[in-house]
């Protein structure tokens, strides 16, 4: 029946695999695992119907032998009333009833073999389960460390990653610097050029000065 396929397909299912090709393993989990536990209760209602179906049909084969019984016991007592034609009706009717009991032994064990089939299905999907609620975070946290190792590695392997990094980073301090010079030149806050300004005077009034004195000097 397409249930037990179903569950046999669950049940060979291997996790890691289904993991390793899943690109969101987290929620692969998570439905593998919600697609196990629905076919459990569906397995699980299926065995009880299988159950229930055949109790019914060893009920019914009960009142069938019972039925057959009765039938037997007229049979001989129209004999023992020397009622040959009657006790053939009998016989005739408890004929029908041993053949209907006969007919519902093959579909018991039909029936039977039904139940242990969906009883040992219901089993392996129960022990599936089990391991796959087991498994889950522990596939989940492997699977995440193994993407980070692979990204660190991916990391190591890119050429130049942090000497492009850093001379970006430079290039924007020195433009930066740069803007904060500007902005201070416009504002005549340029305390540099200032002080060189007074160096620069400095120089001149000491070279006077110097050449003052020499002139002094030569008069």
């Amino acid at each position: 029946m397409a249930l037990l396929d179903r569950v046999a397909t669950l049940v060979r299912a291997n996790l890691n695999d289904l993991v390793d090709k899943a690109e969101n393993p987290e929620k692969m989990l998570k439905q593998v695992i919600l697609d196990m536990e629905n076919q459990f209760i569906q397995v699980k209602t299926q065995v009880a119907i299988a159950l229930a179906d055949l109790h019914l049909l060893e009920k019914k084969k009960n009142e069938n032998a019972e039925k057959h019984s009765n039938w037997m016991r007229k049979a001989e007592l129209a004999v023992d009333k020397k009622d040959d034609e009657l006790a053939r009706a009998a016989l005739e009717r408890a004929m029908s009833f041993q053949q209907l009991t006969d007919s519902f032994d093959q579909q018991i064990a039909d029936q039977q073999i039904q139940v242990e089939s969906l009883k040992s299905a219901l089993k392996r999907l129960e022990l599936k389960l089990s391991e796959a609620k087991g498994k889950a975070d522990l596939l989940i946290a492997q699977h995440r460390r193994s993407r980070a190792v692979s990204r660190a590695a991916d990391a190591q392997l890119t050429p130049g990653g942090e000497h492009r990094t850093f001379e970006r980073m430079r290039t924007k301090v020195a433009r930066e610097e740069a803007l904060g010079r500007a902005k201070g030149e416009i504002m005549g806050d340029d305390v540099d050029g200032r002080l060189d300004a007074l160096e620069r005077e400095q120089k001149i009034d000491t070279l006077l000065e110097e050449i003052k004195a020499k002139k002094r000097l030569s008069a």
